[in-house]
C-alpha cells in the first residue's frame, strides 16, 4: 500500500523547509528567534555559574552589578522547557525586575530582589505569598532553599507589594522561571 503525499509533504520538498515554514505560519523572525534560542541555550547550559549552595548564595551580594547568574543549578536544562520559559515571561517584559529568562539574571537585579525576600507582607499580600507557595510546581520559587528560593521568593514579595500580583500570578512567573533544570 502506497500512501499519497499530502499537501505539506509535497509543498516542503519543492519549496524546502525555511520557505514552507513562512507559508504554514511561521515566519523567518520566528525562525531567527529560535536560532538565537538555541545558541542561547547552548551557551547558558554549558558555561552556567550557578550552584545552590550557601557560599554562591553569599557570593551573589559581592557581584558586580554587570555580572551575570547563568545556567541550571540543580539539573539540566531542556532546550524544549526553556523556548517555552522565555516565550511566557515576555509577557512580564513591562516589570525589569522579572528576568526574561529564568537562565541569565542580572546579578544586580537578584541584589536588588534579595533583600524583599524578608520582606513581612500582611494579610492579603501574604494570602497571595501563601496561595503561591501551596500551588506552584515546586511548592515554592525553587526546589530547594537556595539563592533562587530567595531571589524568586523576594521577586514574589516585591511584585504582590508593589505591584499588586494575585497568587495566581506569582504562580504563574515562578512555574516560567523555575531554573532548575529539566522539564515540567
Amino acid at each position: 500500500m502506497t500512501s499519497t503525499p499530502n499537501r505539506r509533504t509535497i509543498v516542503l520538498g519543492v519549496l524546502g523547509v525555511a520557505a514552507a515554514a513562512s507559508l504554514f505560519g511561521r515566519t523567518d523572525s520566528i525562525a531567527a528567534e529560535d536560532t538565537e534560542l538555541a545558541k542561547r541555550f547552548k551557551d547558558l547550559s554549558e558555561n552556567g555559574n550557578s550552584t545552590c549552595s550557601a557560599k554562591f548564595t553569599d557570593s551573589i551580594a559581592t557581584m558586580p552589578a554587570i555580572a551575570r547568574i547563568k545556567g541550571s543549578c540543580c539539573s539540566p536544562m531542556e532546550l524544549k522547557r526553556y523556548g517555552e520559559q522565555v516565550r511566557g515571561l515576555a509577557k512580564y517584559r513591562a516589570i525589569p525586575m522579572i528576568p526574561g529568562d529564568p537562565y541569565d539574571i542580572a546579578a544586580a537585579t537578584a541584589q536588588q530582589l534579595l533583600p524583599y525576600y524578608d520582606l513581612k507582607l500582611a494579610g492579603d499580600e501574604q494570602k497571595a505569598y501563601d496561595y503561591a507557595m501551596a500551588n506552584s510546581e515546586e511548592k515554592g520559587p525553587c526546589c530547594c532553599p537556595c539563592w533562587r528560593w530567595k531571589v524568586y521568593g523576594g521577586l514574589a514579595k516585591y511584585l504582590i507589594h508593589e505591584h499588586r500580583f494575585t497568587g495566581e500570578q506569582i504562580v504563574d512567573v515562578w512555574d516560567l522561571s523555575d531554573g532548575c533544570g529539566g522539564g515540567m
